[in-house]
């Protein structure tokens, strides 16, 4: 496997230095090569490949595959963070601020609060009953096959959506400071995703995101002391300086003093992004809600020891991820400041030249030059890198966990085989993964990630609360109520103006709202509460027989065997 692993990573960076020959030298690049970034990038895919060569060597088994064989706590927690503060936060949220100042807060708040219904509801519950995957717990008392299936399917609808995203900001990341054409950065990053979980599995993938936590914390502190320091390290200077700034701007456009200025001071209130309350709620509730059912984020738990560790996972991760979002929001007013009136940042409609998710990584450069900007550029890719790792390797687990070895097989699978399903099934995500990179190209990465976090609320939520917390819910009522509520969730995103009118190009959405997470939530939780009250079957019975036993379990961890001796 050592040998097979090097061939692979000697593949990838043959294929992306002939990419990077073919772009620098033709007129395909649309922007200099970036010599200190890509220094920079190939440090720490070096240092990542010679992590997964190490984890390979000690990845024998399926519960080596899955869970890395246990780390602590607190390296967990970094881990988390690593695996949720994406490109879709570093890159996305800071450029959703830059044109909508306030509004874009929304993420920031919405991506973090979470984290405490997280902790206090399910946690210590996930822990002390899965295994491997979510769905483990989700299925405990019910009936396996169709639980699992519903488990399986909303997995790979959820990280397909988060995939779009951590694709388009690696495409545009590339394209900007790399020289490489979009096709070929996006290329890039499937191949290193896949050789990350084909041949390190869940350890490799820890220690990538933990990596990449420790060069992102760092990174984003040293950019907002640099925002400061231009300022005199004043927050109300930095907001008056961003309204005059806008005003500027509006003047620009033509439009009168008092318009301008009205203009300018709208980015320090609501308005400029969410347009009305239905639209705020819905799309808070899905960023809350959301959180606590990302698979992804959900596997992480059945890498540590035990439940008291599980706790502290949390609670490092959440510091980290608070840390994180709050210089999120000075990074945005920072880039309205120091990069608005660039002409080598913004064009002159003002747009953010490279693509619209680019304005933090304009303010690297204006604060630090290339140096500072190859530094960060790595950072945001090792970011993209190590989350799309995390939604691989949770993707092809329910894919060869959940549907291969406990629905078709029963639970009897032969655990090499079970290994080399989720091998074929990473590769096969790493092509799909391309593919989506390549036809959402020009969306917004923040808001494709408020869609993945949309459908997490309305289909795995609600199953595991009600799973973990409710007697009398039934597999049909899980089972059912929770396809319900991802179908809704899903049909609802379809029609709404961010896939109707952006990607399909109608005049008019189906659906007006952009998140349909208010909707769709509330009927997946009443789906499932009727389907389960309605339930009359002898299989009902059985499923609300095994409750107490279940809530025993969860609650004291009473019976609970350490992963690596299943």
């Amino acid at each position: 496997m050592r040998s097979l692993g090097r061939a692979a990573a000697l593949i990838l960076l043959l294929g992306w230095a002939t990419g990077a020959d073919a772009a620098i030298g033709g007129a395909v690049a649309r922007q200099p090569t970036n010599w200190t970034a890509i220094a920079m990038f190939a440090g720490f895919v070096l240092l990542t490949l010679w992590i997964t060569g190490a984890a390979a060597r000690r990845t024998r088994s399926v519960s080596d595959f899955y869970t890395g064989g246990g780390i602590t706590g607190f390296q967990n927690g970094l881990a988390m963070a690593g695996d949720y503060c994406s490109a879709a936060s570093f890159l996305g949220i800071t450029s959703q601020i830059f044109n909508d100042g306030y509004d874009g807060l929304i993420y920031a708040i919405g991506f973090l609060v979470g984290w405490p219904i997280v902790l206090f509801l399910i946690a210590e519950k996930l822990r002390n009953l899965g295994r491997f995957t979510f769905a483990d717990v989700a299925s405990y008392r019910f009936l396996q096959g169709p639980v699992r299936s519903f488990s399986a399917a909303s997995t790979l609808f959820v990280v397909a959506f988060y995939l779009i995203a951590q694709m388009v900001g690696a495409g545009q990341l590339i394209q900007l400071l790399f020289g490489l054409p979009y096709l070929v950065a996006i290329t890039v990053v499937g191949g290193l995703m896949m050789v990350y979980v084909l041949f390190g599995g869940m350890r490799a993938t820890s220690w990538v995101q933990i990596i990449k936590a420790v060069l992102l914390l760092l990174g984003a502190t040293f950019l907002v002391l640099g925002v400061l320091a231009h300022v005199g390290f004043s927050l109300e200077a930095l907001f008056a300086r961003a309204v005059a700034v806008k005003t500027q701007v509006a003047l620009g456009t033509g439009l009168d003093p008092a318009e301008a200025a009205a203009r300018g001071r709208a980015i320090m209130g609501p308005g400029g992004f969410i347009k009305d309350p239905v639209s705020a709620l819905s799309f808070g509730f899905a960023l809350m809600l959301g959180t606590a059912g990302l698979p992804h984020i959900l596997m992480r738990f059945f890498t540590v020891p035990d439940a008291r560790e599980a706790r502290k996972s949390i609670l490092w991760a959440t510091t980290w991820i608070g840390y994180f979002y709050a210089l999120t929001f000075i990074l945005g007013f920072g880039a309205i400041v120091m990069i608005s009136f660039n002409p080598a940042y913004v064009d002159a409609s003002g747009a953010i030249r490279g693509g619209n998710n680019m304005a933090v990584m304009h303010l690297a450069h204006a604060i630090g030059g290339n140096l500072f900007l190859g530094f960060i550029s790595a950072v945001a890719f090792a970011t993209i890198l190590a989350v799309v790792a995390g939604l691989t390797l949770s993707a092809a687990s329910a894919i060869s966990h959940d549907v291969y070895a406990s629905v078709l097989h029963k639970g009897a699978a032969d655990p090499a085989r079970e290994l080399r399903v989720s091998r074929i099934t990473t590769i096969l995500l790493g092509i799909a993964a391309i593919v989506l990179g390549i036809v959402f190209e020009k969306q917004n990465v923040a808001f494709m990630v408020s869609l993945a976090f949309a459908l997490a609320a309305s289909g795995n939520f609600p199953v595991l609360v009600l799973s973990l917390l409710w007697s009398g819910c039934t597999t049909r009522g899980a089972a059912w109520g929770g396809t319900i509520g991802l179908v809704t969730a899903l049909g609802l995103t379809i029609l709404s103006p961010v896939i109707w009118v952006a990607v399909f190009g109608f005049e008019r959405a189906v659906f007006p709202y952009s998140s349909p997470a208010l909707f769709s939530v509330p009927i997946a939780f009443a789906a499932i509460w009727l389907l389960s009250v309605l339930d009359r079957s002898p299989r009902a019975a059985v499923d609300r027989a095994g409750y107490p036993a279940q809530r025993l379990r969860s609650e004291t961890g009473l019976g609970v065997h350490d992963p690596a001796a299943h």
